[in-house]
């Protein structure tokens, strides 16, 4: 079973942004070159540019740029620099850094070095004019989200035991047929034999009959024989609610026979659960007998505790005299297994 899972999720939140800077006459400027100052997050920034204030042989080859900060109040951000292209407009990335802190006693400006050449090609530098565009990106907080269930798809149960149970009821394919008691029952081999170890062995083994039209099934009753396929269809017992509770006991008595006969575990456990809850004086020295014929130790073991504690009032019944009759040593072991117990 799925463990209940909640998610959040924790992001930074951002303010962006852009300040054009252009320069008009490039080549005639001298020192340092500042932008006015522009509000980005509610902070003052400043770009500046600096062609030829440095010695004589870095000037030839570098451009110096900074970002000047001139908030009051300490700020995490980190900007962007970009070129336009004055033919088509398009702006060519040249710096993008990573985040840094501003504060007005401490880092107030960050610097970089770009080479010369390419903020005076021909492309960025036409008719003495070069626009840079600065974009500034801070880091107001965290912005977290509430708890909420992690999104799933649901999936319904496994419906397969529905349809095969359909397939069993509207006979579409069968293959083989049972007479039971004069009754004639259609189903699947292939069926019947990937649920049943024995109906494989009968129906695909070396031992098959051929062109047989119906395989008798001997010694079970018809209605027997119709839960017992419905189980094997679908996996569980059909509706038994309009039996009596005799008719009911005496139902999933055939069924566990029938279980066992054709080595059907889980059902015959089933059967095994249902008398174990139904014990009762009249009907458990016959559910023992039961029992020890068909090696369900479960069920032997739970009818002589049952009988623990009342074995006066069972070994009246006619249910325990039959049991001291046809099976006089069970009768015996469960008498010596009481009396144990009781003992202890």
């Amino acid at each position: 079973m799925p463990i209940p899972t909640t998610i959040s999720t924790c992001t930074p939140e951002t303010e962006q942004g852009k300040h054009v800077f252009r320069i008009v006459g490039y080549s005639q400027q001298s020192g340092l070159i500042r932008s006015a100052i522009f509000t980005v997050g509610g902070h003052g920034w400043v770009v500046s540019l600096c062609p030829d204030t440095m010695g004589q042989e870095l000037n030839a080859v570098w451009v110096l740029v900074s970002l000047g900060f001139k908030g009051t109040s300490k700020v995490r951000a980190s900007f962007g620099l970009k070129l336009v292209d004055q033919c088509t407009g398009v702006s060519f990335s040249v710096h993008k850094g990573a985040p840094m802190t501003f504060s007005p006693d401490g880092t107030r400006e960050t610097f970089l070095m770009k080479k010369r050449s390419m903020f005076e090609s021909p492309n960025y530098l036409r008719d003495d004019c070069l626009t840079i565009e600065c974009v500034v990106s801070l880091t107001n907080g965290r912005r977290l989200t509430e708890a909420t269930p992690l999104p799933r798809i649901e999936v319904p149960p496994p419906d397969i035991t529905e349809h095969f149970a359909k397939l069993l009821e509207i006979e579409e394919g069968v293959d083989v047929t049972f007479s039971v008691g004069g009754v004639m029952f259609k189903a699947h081999k292939m069926v019947l034999a990937a649920r049943s170890p024995v109906f494989r062995a009968e129906l695909y083994g070396p031992m098959r009959e051929e062109g047989r039209k119906a395989i008798v099934i001997e010694d079970v009753q018809p209605d027997v024989f119709r839960a017992f396929l419905h189980f094997i269809y679908s996996d569980s017992l059909p509706p038994l609610d309009d039996l009596s509770a005799d008719d009911y006991g005496e139902m999933i008595r055939h069924l566990l026979v029938a279980a066992d006969r054709y080595a059907m575990e889980r059902l015959k456990l089933m059967c095994q659960s249902i008398l174990c809850e139904s014990l009762d004086v009249q009907t458990v020295a016959t559910t023992l007998a039961l029992a020890d014929q068909h090696h369900c130790h479960k069920l032997k073991d739970a009818c002589i505790e049952f009988m623990t504690n009342m074995m006066d009032t069972v070994v009246a019944t006619q249910g325990y005299k039959n049991l001291k009759r046809t099976c006089p040593s069970v009768a015996f072991e469960a008498l010596e297994k009481t009396k144990r117990i009781r003992k202890a």
